[in-house]
């Protein structure tokens, strides 16, 4: 049987997809009200093909318990935060998870981390745990990381074709684990030692987050000398190994904001360029109300009561607002003693800011100026209300809107 510790955005769809596979899984989470959730069946957050693969694990027979299961496979997929001031990994869900798996495992467990960890984590904090719990690695206990490869939006497909990284101190260990994730995964399942699989994934993000910032920085660089940055960047991605991204308002996620600072945090002398891509992508909120303040000096418009922000998860199509670049933005708006701006995201039931619009009619109606923070399919779709109302569009959808 497998226990996957953690249900959360990673957790939740890992065990659905194992169990609706043929293996026997128990899903654990300290979250009473996300478990009762489960178990009367609804699932707790939104996702394309989730609910089919709910209804598949459910009647495979998952289950969905508080208490963690004595067991021999354990998947510990938890959240791994960083302290923004030292810029180092908070390890404490993963070391928590852990304490309490050594409890009640069996003898020759294996336990794979999935969380995304700092390079040398599982030798600086797990390791330890398990010695201090009289066991001994390599029998009683076998240590893996394994780290998810998924994006919101895509989450069941990724899970299903995406290549995974298997991390193990042996060869036998790492196969076996490769045996369960192959019941899913269609992709190359690729076998390695524990700290390069660490590595491994935050160099990913951090690659993807560098990239990001180029085209950010192209942005600032464009808007000095009033040049169109999307002008540039598709004409420069005609080179045949050129492939700039596209500049956006800021970076949002619980993986590329997050992931590479724990590089800085572990090796600050050596991480120069990370560092100054990281600032730079976190300056983008800062950059667009900056933009904001000029169009609306323009256009004379003083009232702020008349801007409304379109989008409030940290990407398009998804109910997920992790480091969302809007509350990024918010939240230098409030340090500033400034309220926020009336803000409509049809992604989200519920209120999670007091200026929240729920009706989009409304926020159009009440809005003079719209800064067009996600590029939500709803949008997209209903761009033709959108005429006659000054737009900022960090997305470049609209041809004739302002930019970033």
């Amino acid at each position: 049987m497998i226990n996957v510790i953690g249900l959360g955005y990673i957790g939740l769809p890992t065990a659905l997809m194992l169990a609706a596979n043929g293996n026997k899984v128990v899903g654990t989470d300290y979250n009473k009200t996300l478990l009762h959730t489960l178990q009367e069946k609804k699932l707790t957050f939104e996702e394309p093909g989730l609910g089919d693969l709910f209804e598949k694990a459910l009647d495979k027979g998952i289950k969905f318990e508080s208490n963690y299961s004595s067991t021999d496979f354990y998947i510990i997929s938890v959240p791994t935060p960083y302290d923004k001031v030292d810029k180092k990994i908070d390890p404490s869900y993963v070391v928590a998870a852990t304490k309490e798996v050594l409890e009640v495992c069996k003898k020759g467990t294996i336990i794979v981390i999935e969380s995304t960890i700092s390079p040398r984590t599982i030798d600086r904090f797990i390791r330890p745990l398990v010695k201090e719990a009289g066991l001994t690695i390599g029998e009683d206990v076998h240590l893996v990381h394994a780290p998810e490869r998924i994006l919101p939006g895509q989450m069941i497909k990724e899970l299903q074709s995406n290549a995974r990284t298997i991390g193990a101190d042996t060869p036998e260990i790492a196969e076996k684990v490769k045996e369960v994730y192959a019941t899913f995964c269609k992709g190359e399942i690729v076998c390695t030692d524990i700290r390069t699989a660490e590595m491994t994934k935050v160099v990913e993000n951090t690659f993807r987050a560098i990239n990001i910032a180029y085209a950010n920085e192209l942005t600032k660089i464009s808007r000095h000398d009033n040049l169109d940055v999307h002008e540039i960047i598709r004409i420069a991605n005609k080179h045949p190994r050129v492939n700039i991204l596209s500049p956006g308002p800021g970076v949002g996620g619980h993986c590329i904001p997050v992931d590479p600072w724990f590089l800085v945090g572990d090796y600050p002398r050596l991480t120069n360029l990370i560092s100054t891509a990281l600032e730079i992508n976190e300056s983008m909120p800062e950059v667009v109300l900056k933009r904001l303040s000029d169009i609306m000096m323009e256009n004379k418009i003083t009232d702020r009561n008349k801007v409304g922000i379109y989008g409030i998860t940290y990407k398009q199509d998804v109910d997920d607002i992790r480091e969302s670049p809007t509350l990024q933005m918010f939240k230098k708006m409030e340090n500033n003693f400034a309220e926020p701006f009336r803000v409509f995201d049809p992604m989200l039931s519920k209120k999670v800011v007091d200026s929240q619009v729920m009706d989009f009619d409304q926020f159009l109606n009440d809005s003079e100026i719209i800064v067009i923070m996600v590029e939500h399919t709803q949008l997209k779709e209903n761009l033709d209300k959108l005429q006659g109302k000054l737009i900022l569009d960090t997305h470049n959808l609209i041809d004739d809107a302002y930019k970033l």
